[in-house]
Order: structure tokens, then sequence, then C-alpha cells
């Protein structure tokens, strides 16, 4: 059995840009995921903003790792050529009372050391923003959030990670972990992971996760944390030229309107408890909550211009900070827990900290030499619709799959889609490509584009359709044979 350095439990953003920072080490990695690709979680169901830094306590390790994230985030999306486009944003006050709470935001970024950062008045905002509301009588503007895609930037990280050696198991669900000597050995019941160190970043799971690792009395609590979100189409895209917030309450930092980096219009989310941690439903009251509270905003935003809605669950835990921290019962592993929002814009200095950590603890990290730092060993996988009309005269030319469009919203050709199925990571189920191509985002919702689709990976992969899935497990488009179900599927 091959035994790595460091086995990381969690393919989200966390767990994806602490294996991505080691593979630029000498160390063995390997990452394990419960679901059938990384960014499956709170990684692919949240805001997508690379925070400025502002909001956290300052001398937190919480403030400490967004204001550094922010600026690696930028620095990975040129480096993997995913686009970070820095627009700013506006924190918006209504009244006097919200004005000294900007205040009080502003010291914190100054404290964090957050650039740029102002208070403007009302007209200087609505210079800024034509649309925002007449009521808002300022906002603190903060020049250095960004916005990207979350699970892009993530799956680039994670092709970059494999390109340099590190090994993903996906459908590896963990069941149980035991040790002999120095090696951990951790399974699902039927596959065992062998390795020295453990990092556990299993996000709304993490607590779980210590307590099948050994740490009995936890001291974290994490507490899922629904929030809701609806999708506007294009058209919408240019209503805001940066993200919008309202002044943040003890429920976190409220409702937003934010223009996506792909031009569409994203309102959300909502904050709600929930019991079950992987209920990702979307209710008509929560939708309609944060349609007012986007009017609060924009008054006229428009949601029969929606295209979908969805939810993600944040690992809320019941302590302020991040909890990323060496085991105090067990040596070689490492807890990232509770890293809630701005989790995704700490990403990549999460991963660095975690790095830091398995030093302290032991591991020997020294630079790799033939490090390649493409997502892909040949530096190609540029999209049909981002090509120029050369590239893409040229793209057909070598390929004639390329002059194939198969979804008509995104321009996605059959070319990209394959392009994808044979990448470091493959992408075999329908939302894999969808969250690699957009197959399926645009204006129609995948009406056009899933049975093409589903069709290219049975004959990619050799299979019958009906073992085609949208996200593993028993996700069909077409239900299996009835003989396949009485065999036991």
């Amino acid at each position: 059995m091959k035994i790595y350095d460091v086995l990381i439990i969690g393919g989200g953003v966390t767990g994806v840009m602490t294996a991505r920072y080691l593979s630029t080490k000498t160390c063995s990695v390997a990452l394990c995921e419960a679901e059938c690709d990384v960014a499956m979680g709170a990684t692919r169901a949240n805001s997508a903003i690379v925070h400025a830094g502002y909001d956290a306590k300052p001398g937190t390790l919480k403030a400490r790792l967004n204001v550094r994230g922010n600026k690696l985030m930028k620095e990975l999306g040129a480096a993997l050529d995913v686009p970070v486009k820095e627009i700013g944003s506006h924190v918006i006050a209504f009244d006097d009372t919200d004005m000294k709470h900007l205040k009080g935001l502003y010291e914190k970024g100054i404290a964090n050391g957050v650039p740029g950062l102002r208070i403007i008045d009302r007209d200087e905002l609505r210079a800024m923003e034509p649309n925002v509301s007449e009521e808002a009588v300022g906002s603190l503007w903060a020049p250095s959030t960004a916005i990207t895609c979350p699970y892009g930037i993530t799956i680039a990280a994670a092709e970059n990670a494999a390109t340099n050696g590190v090994e993903f198991y996906f459908n590896f669900r963990v069941t149980d972990v035991s040790s002999v000597g120095e090696i951990y050995y951790v399974t699902d019941g039927e596959e065992t992971i062998a390795a020295r160190y453990i990092v556990n970043c299993a996000g709304v799971h993490s607590a779980e996760i210590a307590e099948i690792l050994g740490e009995h009395d936890f001291p974290i609590e994490i507490i899922p944390r629904r929030g809701e979100y609806i999708v506007m189409d294009k058209i919408c895209g240019k209503m805001a030229n940066s993200t919008l917030f309202v002044t943040p309450s003890e429920r976190g930092k409220g409702i937003l309107v934010s223009p996506t980096v792909d031009g569409n219009l994203l309102i959300g989310p909502n904050a709600y408890p929930i019991d079950d941690a992987d209920d990702t439903s979307t209710t008509q009251m929560g939708l309609r909550e944060i349609t007012e509270g986007a009017h609060r905003i924009m008054p006229t935003v428009d949601t029969r211009n929606a295209i979908t809605s969805f939810s993600g669950v944040r690992p809320t835990p019941n302590i302020y900070d991040f909890y990323i921290k060496a085991s105090e019962q067990m040596p070689r592993v490492i807890h990232a827990v509770g890293v809630e929002s701005p989790g995704f814009a700490s990403g990549p200095a999460t991963g660095e900290y975690i790095a830091e950590l398995l030093q302290d603890s032991g591991l020997v990290l020294e630079d790799k030499t033939d490090y390649i730092p493409t997502r892909r060993a040949d530096g190609n996988h540029k999209h049909f619709n981002e090509m120029t009309d050369e590239e893409r005269a040229e793209a057909v030319r070598k390929n004639p799959a390329y002059g194939k469009i198969v979804c008509r919203c995104e321009t996605i050709t059959e070319g990209d889609l394959l392009d994808c199925m044979d990448s470091p990571i493959p992408a075999v189920t329908i939302d894999m490509l969808k969250s690699r191509t957009r197959a399926g985002m645009g204006r129609c919702q995948g009406g056009f584009c899933s049975p093409r689709v589903a069709v290219l990976i049975a004959e990619h992969e050799k299979m019958t359709l009906d073992k085609v899935t949208k996200r593993g497990g028993d996700s069909w488009l077409v239900l299996p044979k009835e003989n396949d179900k009485k065999g036991g599927e």
C-alpha cells in the first residue's frame, strides 16, 4: 500500500488550496472527497466574493488570512488563467446609525491592512452606482474587493495540483480511521488510504470527521447555516458596477447585489441555521426575503429575469474566529474547522498556513525543482468562447469537434466538453462538465444541451446512457433499465 505524506479530507476551497500549495513541495499528497468532484459543497454555492478584509476583528486568524488571501487569490487567478476581477465593494448605509457602523468597519479595515478604504457620501455613491436606492446616505468603499468563479478557480487549483502529483479520491466518504505506529489508515468501507499526516478540511462535516479521527470532546461546534441565492439573466449584469452590501448584522454580511464574473447579476444570501447539513433546498419564503433585501439596495432589480436559484450551507463555528490548529489529542493531525465567510477569499492563504502547521508538526517541506505552474502540463485549457477568431479557426482546423456547438446559451462546443473529459481531473458527470465549461448555466438552464452532454459522456466513457449521472450516486438522467434495477442498482 502506498503511504502518502499527507492526506487531506475534503475537496472544498480550503482542502484544494492546501493540496495545491503542498504540490509545490517535495511531499506526496492525496485528497479524498465524499462527492464526485471538488467544490461540491459551500465552495460551489457562495457569493463568489473575494472579500477585502474589513469585517474581521483585528488580530484574529480570520483577519490575517482574509487580507492575505485577497492578494493571493488575484495572483492565483493570473497564474492559472482564471478571471479574478477587482471591482470593489460598497457597504451601504441608510441612516446615521448605519454610518456610525461604517466608521467601525473602516477602523477595523485599517487595522487589518486593507488598502484604499474610504467612507463616501450619497453623491459619490450615486455617481459610482446610479441604480442604488435613493434612500442610501453613503457607503464604505473597498476597492480591493474582487469577484471570481468560486468553483472555477478551485477546479483550476485542483488541476494544477493533480498536474504536480496530488492524487484525488472521489466518492470517498470517510467511515473509519485507525493507526499503526506513525501511519493513519483512512477508509470508506471499501478502499483504504494510508498517510503520515491528516488535514481535516471537511466543511460542515469537519466536526464529524474529528470524531471519526478520535477527537473526543472536540472544542468546536459547527452550526450548519443555509443561505439562498437568485441568479439573474445576463441582461441584468450591468445594473451594478461593484458588489453592494448592506450594513452587516449579527446574522452576517446580509443580502447583497453583485455582478458575477460571467456577466450575470447575483442577489442573496439570507442566513438560517438548519438541522441537516446537506439540506440545500430553496424556499418560497427565503427567495421572497432575498428579493425584498435586494430591492432595498436596488429597487429596479426585477426577479422576472431570474434564471435559477440555489442555496449553500456554511460551516458556522460557535466561536468568532476560524479554528485551524494542530490536534491536541492526536499527533500529525491538523483541523481546519469552522472556515465560514470569508473562507473562500482566505483559501490560498489558509493553504499556506496549514503547510506551516504541518511543518511545525514535523513534516519536511522543500521546494520542487520541477513544479509546473500551469493548471495542465501543456498550459492549454482555453474554451472556444474565450478564443479570438483566429484561435477558433485554428482549433476547428485541428479538431472539428470545436465547430459543433452544444450549449447555445454559453457557446460551449463539443471540443470543450471532450477536452474536460481528458483533463488532469476527468469530468465524467453532467455537473462536472457544467462547472468547468458553463454548459447548462445559461438562460435555458440546460434545457437544450443536457441530453447531448449526457450522450457525449456515455460515448467517451463507453457506457450506456442510463449509467450517466448528473452529480454521481443515483442522480441518473435516464432511469436504469428494469433488469439492471433487479440486479441491485
